[in-house]
């Protein structure tokens, strides 16, 4: 069967939050820069000095080409494009609300470019290739052999809200990960709201 990395299998395992991502909530965003597909670096608590998304994901496939035998069966491994390609399509949503969003991984910025042109991506997509950021802030980790596109050791899926220099929100484990950026903009959404109404704009029924 050709390996579509656009479609989910029905049973895929579910993963378990195992407590690894328990000290980044209001943890601040360390200065790391990290290669952007726009062609140059970013540093990575300028992003995080305003309100923005980054959702992170262990690597991204290609059409026609399979993981691995073993890769599906991996709770929170398959489903990279498919939660890659759901912040996509959400993209003008969150830029309404005033949020970038950004994707990271440990792939490298070259393959992550390509998987940029591909699927027509309007953000940019951040490499942690040497795992600096990974390291500095003890993100979860697990390890798959690869031929290219990066190291083996793959950050785990995973989003967070940031703003003014701290991660404010944390969204782990994540599945479906198709779903992981409707799920993020609907909090954001009740945020607005509920900070409307902080404010006086918008009255309670």
């Amino acid at each position: 069967m050709t390996h579509d990395p656009y479609q989910l299998p029905p049973d895929l395992p579910v993963p378990v939050d195992d407590g690894a991502c328990d000290h980044l909530p209001e943890a601040p965003v360390p200065s790391v820069r990290l290669r952007s597909t726009s062609g140059g670096w970013v540093e990575l608590v300028e992003i995080a000095a305003r309100p923005s998304v980054l959702f992170f994901y262990p690597r991204t496939g290609e059409p026609g080409v399979p993981a691995g035998p073993d890769w599906d069966a991996i709770p929170g491994a398959r489903g990279c494009t498919t939660q890659s390609c759901g912040f996509r399509d959400l993209h003008r949503e969150f830029g309404a609300l005033g949020v970038a969003v950004y994707g990271v991984s440990t792939q490298d910025s070259e393959y992550q470019a390509r998987f940029v042109e591909r699927n027509h991506v309007p953000f940019e997509i951040l490499s942690d290739s040497d795992l600096a950021l990974t390291r500095a802030l003890r993100l979860p980790t697990f390890e798959y052999p690869t031929d290219r596109g990066g190291p083996a050791t793959l950050v785990k899926r995973m989003a967070w809200f940031v703003d003014r220099g701290r991660i404010e929100r944390i969204w782990y484990p994540v599945f479906p990960p198709d779903r992981n950026a409707e799920t993020v903009l609907g909090w954001l959404r009740e945020r607005a709201r509920l900070r409307s109404i902080e404010r006086g704009e918008v009255r309670l029924a």
